[in-house]
Parts: C-alpha cells; sequence; structure tokens
C-alpha cells in the first residue's frame, strides 16, 4: 500500500454510500481491495464489516460522548469516529496506533479541522469504556448490535431462540466447502484437507458438506481450481437432496446466481436432460458461467425475471423448480454485517409481496407432479412460511409435502433454520407439488 494512502480514510470512503443506504460492501470489495496488499486489504475488509457488524453499538457509544450530535454533512467524520471506536474495542491495533492513525484520516478526508474532537472522543471512550458500557447495557441497540425493528420482529417470531439468532449473527461466520462428488467424496476430500496445514471437519447435516476450521483463501485448498469443491454454507446445500432429482429431468434454478445451487444440482444429479439457471442481473449471471466453468459443468445460463417468465420461457415445461428467492438476507447477517443498517422495517412487505408474485409466475410453469423447492435466506415468518400459507390458499393445484429431516424448526409448512455458531446459517425451505 502507498504510504500516501491511509487505510482509515479508505475505510471511511467505503463506508459512505453504505450508511447513506445507497450499496452494499459485498458491490464495492472487489473494486476497493484489488489495489492493496493482502494484509492491508485484510485490515480494510476487517474495518469496514467490523463496523457494519457492531454498528448499533458504536454508534450508542458515540451518541453517548458526543455533547451535540454531529451535522448530517459530516457522516465522514461520524464514520472515523465509529472506526477508532471499533478499533479500541473489537482489534487487536495498539490503543495510540487506533488513535493516531484515525486522527490522521482527517487530512485526507479535508476534515482536518476535526483531529481535536476524534482525538478527545476516542481518547474519552478509552478512559470511560467500563461506564459507557454499565449506562448503555439496557439499550436494546447496544445490548444486542440489532436494529430495533428487527430485534423486536424476531422476538414476537420467535420468543424461544431470537437471542440465540442475534448471538449468531454478530458472530463471524464459518467457512464451509461442498465437495463436488463428480470427482470426488467427502471422506476423501476430507483427508486431503486434514493432509495440509489446514485443518476440517464433516458438517453435521450436509453429506456433502466440511467446515474449515479457520477460514482461508480458495489457492489454499486442495484442488480447487481444477473443480474438487466449492464454498457454500451448509444451509444451502440442503436445496439439492430436497428436489428428489432423477434422469432426464428438466430443472429451473430460479435467481441463480451466483450459480452454488445451480452446480449442486448438477453435481448431484449429472443426467439431467437439462438444468436451466435464471438470473435477472446480468453482471450476477457472469458468475453462474465461471463456475460452471471451474467445475466442468453444463448449463443453460437465462438473463431474465422470474416474475415475467412470457418474456424467456421456451414453452417447454419442467419437472424441478428450485426458487431461491430473493429476501431480506437476515439469515446470513454474520457474512453480510452491512444488512443491518441496509435493511428496513418497510423492507419486508414489499419483499413478501415479490416472493409472492415470483412463486405464481414460476407454478404454471411446472408440470404435473411436479416438484417445487421454495427457499430463503431469511429467518422471518413474513417472508417463509406466511408466503407459502398464502400461496397453498390460493392455489388449488398446490399441495405442501413434509421436509422429514433432522435439521432445523418444523413448520406448518416447510422448516426454518436458525444460524448456528460455527454452524449453518440461517434459511427457509418449503417444498410443493402441483397436484
Amino acid at each position: 500500500m502507498s504510504k500516501q494512502l491511509n487505510l482509515r480514510a479508505h475505510a471511511a470512503k467505503l463506508l459512505i454510500p453504505v450508511l447513506k443506504n445507497q450499496c452494499s460492501l459485498a458491490s464495492l470489495f472487489p473494486y476497493q481491495g484489488a489495489t492493496l496488499s493482502g494484509p492491508d486489504e485484510a485490515l480494510l475488509q476487517e474495518l469496514c464489516f467490523g463496523v457494519c457488524r457492531w454498528y448499533q453499538r458504536l454508534n450508542s457509544q458515540l451518541e453517548a460522548l458526543l455533547d451535540k450530535p454531529l451535522k448530517a454533512k459530516d457522516i465522514d467524520v461520524k464514520i472515523l469516529l465509529l472506526l477508532g471506536i471499533y478499533q479500541l474495542e473489537h482489534t487487536r491495533i495498539p490503543s495510540h496506533a487506533s488513535i493516531s492513525e484515525t486522527v490522521q484520516a482527517c487530512k485526507q478526508l479535508r476534515k482536518a479541522s476535526a483531529s481535536g474532537l476524534i482525538n478527545a472522543i476516542l481518547r474519552r471512550s478509552q478512559r470511560e469504556k467500563d461506564t459507557l458500557a454499565s449506562t448503555l447495557t439496557k439499550q436494546t441497540d447496544f445490548q444486542y448490535a440489532h436494529p430495533y425493528w428487527l430485534v423486536k420482529r424476531l422476538k414476537h417470531a420467535w420468543p424461544e431462540h431470537w437471542q440465540s439468532i442475534c448471538a449468531a449473527n454478530n458472530e463471524r461466520a464459518p467457512m464451509t466447502l461442498r465437495v463436488n462428488q463428480t470427482v470426488s467424496n467427502r471422506a476423501d476430500y476430507l483427508g486431503k484437507v486434514n493432509a495440509t496445514d489446514l485443518s476440517a471437519t464433516a458438517c453435521q447435516f450436509s453429506p456433502y458438506g466440511i467446515t474449515l476450521a479457520k477460514p482461508t483463501a480458495v489457492d489454499n485448498l486442495p484442488d480447487f481450481n481444477i473443480g474438487h469443491c466449492s464454498v457454500q454454507d451448509e444451509a444451502a446445500q440442503l436445496a439439492a437432496t430436497l428436489l428428489q432429482l432423477a434422469p432426464g429431468q428438466q430443472v429451473l434454478d430460479a435467481c441463480a446466481a451466483p450459480g452454488g445451487k445451480t452446480c449442486h444440482l448438477l453435481e448431484t444429479e449429472p443426467q439431467l436432460n437439462r438444468l436451466t439457471a435464471l438470473e435477472l442481473d446480468g453482471e450476477r449471471g457472469k458468475k453462474i458461467h465461471q463456475n460452471l466453468q471451474r467445475l466442468n459443468l453444463c448449463a443453460t445460463v437465462i438473463q431474465g425475471d422470474a416474475c415475467l417468465p412470457q418474456q424467456w420461457w421456451d414453452k417447454q415445461a419442467y419437472d424441478r423448480i428450485l426458487v431461491d428467492a430473493p429476501c431480506s438476507a437476515t439469515g446470513v447477517i454474520r457474512r453480510h454485517p452491512d444488512i443491518k443498517l441496509l435493511r428496513h422495517d418497510e423492507d419486508i412487505a414489499v419483499l413478501a409481496a415479490q416472493q409472492f408474485e415470483m412463486l405464481n409466475a414460476l407454478w404454471s410453469l411446472l408440470k404435473p407432479r411436479g416438484i417445487l423447492v421454495y427457499a430463503t435466506c431469511s429467518v422471518l415468518p413474513e417472508e417463509n412460511e406466511q408466503v407459502i400459507a398464502r400461496f397453498l390458499a390460493q392455489q388449488n393445484d398446490a399441495v405442501s409435502l413434509e421436509i422429514d429431516a433432522d435439521w432445523g424448526i418444523k413448520q406448518t409448512f416447510g422448516r426454518q433454520l436458525f444460524p448456528q455458531l460455527q454452524g449453518h446459517d440461517g434459511f427457509y425451505y418449503a417444498r410443493l407439488q402441483k397436484s
């Protein structure tokens, strides 16, 4: 990294559009981190993701430390203060370096006049850490590091589980792999991994999955480049088994990018007649092609809107449809902590309406006796069981098939998984059949 580039200033510039609800960290990082060295890129990601992960707690502390609120135009100063408090409380960076580097970032952001304020607030934060924690401990935002609207919804939906959901969301997610059954098997690949400097264990629920003791670069994984494994959470790996695939079937994977489930379906049943991967976003659709190529698999990739099949469907009905519906992603917050900032209470009803519309649009593409699997990475019933219940009430030819499994919690329709410490993400699955 160039000596002229202050990493805290760089982090602040990345976080500004996130706090303004303009874009996600995932959309920024492939470009912003590319010019940095490995350690600097890792620290930049640590700072940005860390502030988002603990934003509600950090912001509560900052508000208590400020004598008066910052002006809206000083959002960069606010972010620098949040970055400073995060470094002091959640990293091993020496305190003097955390403070001095954050103060220095003011100059690069052309806010040198704020240097004194930032220095004073960060030193107060360091001195008054215990007092602040005691004062703020009863505030929901501070205690659970989640927006109040989400805590309220979780409490209402899952009175026995909401605290453990919040706790899991605040931890770092494990790195889980899916072994490609067409070229290897889990036992053999697990042996390869454990023969290196890495360490891994078999997943509890997915017969294809292994979880690494510590995340690593994919280049360190045995035979990754020749398609022996893929990075995919255990909960997402459960989709393939629910579809009951068989040779000769026609299968649709709706909302398919980045292609993890598409590839897994082909690995599970290589003799499908055809698998169509549908994706609305052309740029994200490129990732499907990349994954197919690395794994030496073949699918028909189409750019199109799942809610408007008349624009892309060739009138060939499908035996199986996987609907991995766009959702609030409240089950994968630990992987995408900026969800705490980007999602809002009013989004849930909008998403539920879109999910219902998508189900209705795709149902007509399914053959009689065909199976549709509905999936989200949400833990909110409004996007999951309630969508399915409404759909079943409307569709006379739709039947909910029970999912007999040892994972998740059985619902009236489908099963709900919650994020688990060192385990799978939060997910929902329902299986429907056309009668």
